[in-house]
């Protein structure tokens, strides 16, 4: 949409401010990422990472520190990235390490679900709605979503 509005051909050339264009600032580190990325990333780090942010993000849930653990599935998600550019994981692993990072989205997400309810969902000003999640007893369930 930016490039359409300043019409320019590429990202890169988008004025990011005050004459300075999005290259200038994000052009190299991009670059080096990619590098990283494809070519220099260290596999036997990543896989270790992974064990070990996943080990975290689920202990993590386990306290009921939602925030914090959702953290760490972003890390194990973009480990498992990087692994994956690289052609670290078999197809049959791919679809092992997806299902771990699914399985981990989907815990944070009722565990995010169940802490916003124990607060009474307090940023749903919509009492209505308010009211159909926490149902008659003010307790958030399954049924009421």
């Amino acid at each position: 949409l930016a490039s359409y509005i300043q019409d320019v051909p590429t990202v890169y050339d988008l004025e990011w401010g005050n004459g300075v264009l999005y290259g200038d600032i994000f052009k190299e580190p991009e670059f080096e990422h990619s590098k990283y990325a494809f070519e220099e990333s260290n596999q036997g780090m990543l896989l270790r990472h992974f064990e070990e942010f996943e080990a975290e993000a689920i202990r993590l849930l386990d306290l009921g520190l939602v925030h914090p653990a959702y953290d760490y599935i972003l890390k194990s998600s973009h480990t498992f990235n990087l692994l994956d550019a690289r052609g670290t994981v078999s197809v049959t692993e791919r679809a092992g390490y997806l299902h771990r990072v699914r399985t981990m989205a989907r815990k944070v997400s009722k565990v995010f679900i169940e802490e916003r309810a124990k607060l009474g969902f307090p940023l749903l000003k919509d009492q209505t709605l308010r009211d159909k999640y926490l149902g008659k007893n003010g307790k958030y369930t399954k049924e009421n979503a």
